[in-house]
């Protein structure tokens, strides 16, 4: 038999099939996930869940014309599998391959690139009132999961819709989860739905009435269904009081009952939602049992699902590790995360302070102001969210947080570039967006043992701090059984060679390439100090200011943007001392960095020792002059 998946090179070639070869080439993408993703990677999980779906969709609506957003995007592998992209699959999330995430300049029918939540119905809504504006007749489809409704700008955008535009199609794919279990009320009110006895029944009713009159059963079933779920939870829907028709909800994986609502939701003159109800994970038992394992993850085995063994522990788990032992030293330490808890690994933190614990859905400005307003009442709240996924927060950072000098602890995973992932995911950005704001300290640990000492320094910090911290392992540096801390502002001289020619500033991961290219231009005779800064507000301006000064070179190596970042830092406190000395600066350039494995990336950006030596060696000509004349 030949493979369906293969002959398809457009949704074009989608709508030529029947509905029994569609049902067969649901389950050939399944397949070519599963065994696709074990090699790369990826988000697996929630991809499967959405086969059906993303079918249907296609099969009734006709992209590039009309346009589809996808929340977060990173369920979009059947969307890229279904518009000509099947023959590139292998390279997903590969260096030069397809981006895991939707990306504008991918595809004419990505419509809109996204990497965060919550962002699918406005920019959905933006583009269903240009198409008002300008006549047009084309459809624009929302694909939102649960969870995206526990995001304020999904609420904001909500609140916009029904008085913006009379055409929208809003998709709410409910399959409770986000990476861990969904929480909060907004969880349990589609919970609640659901689960409706009469709800339940009519999903049945559905399915075998659409078998005995076709399409003409949907909108009946359909309006049966949002009558029982009015009645289940008061006066009217929470849909409808924004002003959106509510439809469903109705099983996600039924193509037949999919295909029909979405040629009645064609037809409607005013915005909707259909909430379908799917399962993360369907098709591949280990993805199903282990949700939060599978929502994302490296490449595994496709048929067990078995991942190779955890070796070293990673940044993340020492940050969980060490908060944990932190709040059995404090009773007013508390975690905090926006829906993060696997990623930040706080799941290691949870089981030992339950009650410490506060995962507030994918939420960063409350998960901020909600640690403001505990620290007002002496907590020590530890917010552990993405140097990203910080970034939706900076106002409340700024107005909340370090106005009124309140002791939260912003610790950023994933500062610095996130690799597979790509330009949405990188944390290249928090030391420019951070060390303007007055009040805020910003720590950069250089192994493990660091980032433990940081925690406890920040613990006992009296105003706002932040840490930020790579993905995955360091150098494997052995945690102290109790922290010490660490004076503020002050960096640590790693190696001072007499009569040192140049000073080399490693910040937190790339200290390892500042030693390198010390010992590089110790081979050329050049005598180098290597500093780890520790701090990239405050710069310790003694540290920059003695080495400036005896020094005829400094280098400084940051695993961030250039513009703004730590090597501009010592730029400013050179100028503020008045010395007079050259600096290279090695860090990431003004642009978007795309995904791939990041010692290439920094190999290609000139991340490296050698990248350094060759820009600092047009100075080395000048430091062997003056070396002479002091000889």
């Amino acid at each position: 038999m030949s493979n369906i998946l293969e002959t398809i090179h457009s949704p074009a070639d989608l709508k030529k099939l029947s509905m029994d070869e569609l049902t067969v080439l649901a389950e050939e993408i399944r397949q070519r996930l599963i065994v696709g993703v074990a090699k790369t990677g990826g988000h697996i999980g929630p991809n499967l869940g959405v086969v059906e779906l993303t079918i249907a969709m296609h099969y009734v609506f006709d992209t590039p014309t009309d346009s589809f957003v996808f929340d977060v995007s990173h369920q979009a592998y059947v969307h890229k599998l279904l518009t000509g992209r099947e023959s590139q699959f292998h390279t997903i999330r590969q260096p030069g391959g397809l981006n895991g995430f939707m990306l504008r300049t991918e595809s004419e029918h990505d419509s809109y690139g996204a990497g965060h939540a919550g962002t699918a119905l406005s920019a959905a809504l933006g583009m269903a009132v240009a198409r008002d504006m300008s006549g047009g007749k084309e459809h624009i489809v929302a694909l939102a999961g649960d969870a995206a409704f526990t995001n304020g700008i999904s609420f904001e955008a909500l609140n916009n819709i029904a008085s913006q535009t009379k055409r929208l199609i809003v998709v709410l794919n409910d399959n409770a989860w986000s990476i861990d279990k969904n929480v909060g009320a907004i969880a349990e009110y589609f919970h609640k739905i659901v689960t409706n006895p009469t709800v339940s029944s009519l999903h049945d009713r559905a399915a075998g009435l659409l078998e005995r009159f076709g399409g003409k059963a949907v909108r009946h079933v359909a309006r049966k269904a949002e009558e029982a779920a009015k009645g289940l939870i008061g006066p009217g829907m929470l849909f409808e009081e924004f002003g959106l028709s509510y439809f469903g909800p109705l099983d996600g994986h039924n193509l037949p009952l999919l295909i029909e609502t979405f040629k009645f939701l064609k037809t409607q003159n005013k915005p909707v939602v259909l909430h379908a109800i799917t399962q993360k994970g369907k098709g591949f038992e280990p993805a199903v049992t282990m949700q939060k394992k599978f929502h994302g993850l490296g490449p595994y085995n496709a048929e067990t699902g078995e991942t190779k063994p955890a070796g070293q522990k990673t940044y993340s788990e020492i940050f969980a590790e060490s908060l944990t032992k932190l709040a059995t030293m404090n009773d007013k330490v508390v975690a905090i995360t926006a829906a993060m808890p696997n990623g930040t690994a706080l799941d290691l933190f949870r089981p030992v302070h339950p009650k410490r614990y506060f995962d507030v859905g994918i939420a960063e400005e409350h998960a901020v102001i909600f640690a403001a307003g505990m620290a007002t009442k002496g907590y020590k709240p530890f917010c552990a969210i993405y140097s990203t996924f910080l970034q939706r927060a900076f106002d409340q950072i700024v107005h909340d947080v370090c106005l009124q000098n309140l002791p939260v602890v912003f610790c950023m995973d994933r500062g610095g570039l996130s690799g597979d992932d790509g330009p949405t995911h990188h944390g290249l950005f928090d030391i420019s967006y951070l060390r303007s704001v007055p009040n805020l300290i910003h720590m950069v640990p250089k192994d493990e043992d660091e980032l433990a000492d940081m925690m406890y320094t920040a613990m006992l910090h009296e105003g706002p701090s932040a840490i930020r911290y790579p993905r995955g392992t360091g150098p494997g540096t052995p945690v102290k059984a109790l922290p010490v801390e660490m004076e503020i502002g002050k960096a640590e001289v790693i190696s001072e060679p007499e009569h040192a020619e140049v000073a080399i500033f490693g910040l937190g991961a790339m200290l390892p390439e500042a030693k390198r290219l010390a010992a590089m231009l110790e081979r050329e005779g050049v005598a180098a100090a290597v500093i780890n800064p520790r701090f990239a507000k405050p710069v310790d301006r003694a540290c920059v200011g003695s080495f400036g000064s005896k020094c005829g070179l400094v280098v400084t190596l940051e695993d961030h943007v250039l513009a703004g970042g730590f090597g501009s830092a010592v730029l400013e406190t050179l100028n503020d001392l008045e010395i007079d000395v050259p600096v290279v600066r090695v860090g990431w350039p003004d642009a978007f960095i795309e995904h791939g494995k990041v010692e290439s990336l920094r190999e290609k950006y000139g991340l490296t020792a050698e990248a350094a030596l060759e820009k600092a060696r047009p100075y080395l000509v000048a430091l062997g002059a003056r070396r002479m004349v002091v000889r």
